[in-house]
């Protein structure tokens, strides 16, 4: 059976209210999002008729909106499966950076901007230290995944990346392995990704990309802005090194409940009631209308891309970069284990009857609704 609460019925109860209150400044992003969760998998999208060995129902269809609490499933399933043949054979770090407060709430008045700053900033400063010989002196491959909240659902922009624990050499005649256990140092990791912010965001600046209002009205004025970031050099940043994975397997695991995470899941949620909406973390309490606007603080803009890949995950020429990444390796007799974990992530998203577990198949079409006052409109970014 499916979790008692969802966001969903958050937003059916209170989300009108909450339209009304900040029809203002409640941008086209978060009203899409709303909508989107409201609707799915109700009579609004239409929907299908799947029977299982005992019984039948109705499952209506997927918004297909990626803060969506519940359509990430099968877009996870994919999206690993897809994955599986860029495995290597070698040990894996996690490595996690994060902007201070100061410069997430300048992030967060600035998505799009400043979101792939942090992108680029992280993935520079790995591919810097582990270039050098002192540290490495080897080529990295990242994958980068852009998480926005913390428990309590507040904004906290961080990137996760998960990164092979070595590379091909500068000439790239040999494979460099780190050393056992131990990555690259994040004290450096950490100042090196502080200047690069830093430089980003003040281009960023000086080019008119960013916009400021409200409490952050003031920093429009270059001088302002100049002291503040002078405050943020003053400020220790944190880079943050998790213990290595144990092997492939591992990395897949973690890969599949970090990449299309949404701010929180509907397990988390455990009651509305008398307009307040709690959650799994120590008890935590909020009325519903800062619940919801908690929840939307996490919209990414449209078209903006939260899983990034660099070094020789990057578009382009991944494929002959891993393929040379194998043969330094000699891991090509890898691709069967590889294939088999595919295939077992793309069979748990197999449609199981919410009745009696049993596995459905599709008998029918459900039509959406002919009259409605309002086209749906789907976001599927």
């Amino acid at each position: 059976m499916g979790p008692a609460l969802e966001v969903a019925d958050v937003f059916r109860r209170h989300g009108e209210a909450f339209r009304q209150v900040h029809a203002g400044h409640l941008g086209g992003v978060e009203r899409r999002v709303m909508g989107a969760i409201t609707a799915c998998r109700t009579a609004a999208l239409g929907g299908h008729v799947e029977q299982c060995n005992d019984c039948g129902a109705i499952a209506y269809n997927s918004c297909r909106n990626r803060h969506c609490p519940k359509c990430q499933g099968l877009a996870r399933a994919q999206w690993l499966a897809a994955r599986q043949a860029e495995l290597l054979p070698v040990q894996y770090f996690h490595v996690v950076f994060t902007v201070p407060a100061p410069a997430g709430e300048i992030a967060f008045q600035n998505k799009a901007v400043v979101y792939a700053i942090l992108f680029r900033s992280a993935a520079e400063t790995l591919a810097a230290i582990a270039a050098d010989p002192k540290h490495l002196g080897a080529q990295l491959g990242v994958t980068a995944v852009l998480h926005t909240w913390g428990q309590t659902l507040q904004h906290h922009p961080h990137v996760h990346c998960v990164v092979p624990g070595g590379g091909p050499s500068l000439d790239g005649t040999r494979w460099i392995a780190c050393r056992p256990g131990f990555f690259l140092p994040v004290r450096v990791l950490s100042r090196l990704f502080r200047r690069l912010f830093l430089q980003g965001l003040e281009n960023a600046f000086n080019a008119g990309k960013l916009g400021f209002f409200g409490n952050l009205a003031g920093l429009a004025d270059p001088a302002a802005f100049t002291r503040r970031l002078d405050q943020l050099r003053q400020t220790d940043w944190v880079v943050y090194a998790k213990p290595p994975f144990g092997g492939p397997k591992q990395v897949l695991a973690y890969l599949g409940r970090y990449t299309h995470r949404v701010a929180i899941a509907n397990s988390r949620l455990i009651s509305l009631s008398d307009g307040k909406v709690s959650f799994s973390w120590k008890d935590y309490r909020q009325n519903n209308e800062e619940f919801i606007r908690r929840f939307l603080l996490h919209s990414l803009p449209d078209g903006f891309h939260r899983i990034r890949h660099y070094g020789f995950f990057a578009n382009g020429e991944r494929s002959d970069r891993l393929e040379l990444c194998r043969k330094l390796l000699a891991a090509r007799n890898a691709s069967a284990d590889r294939q088999g974990a595919a295939d077992l992530a793309v069979k748990r998203d197999v449609p199981v009857c919410p009745d009696c577990g049993g596995l459905m198949r599709r008998v029918g079409i459900v039509p959406r609704p002919c009259e409605r006052q309002q086209p749906f409109r789907c976001d599927t970014s």
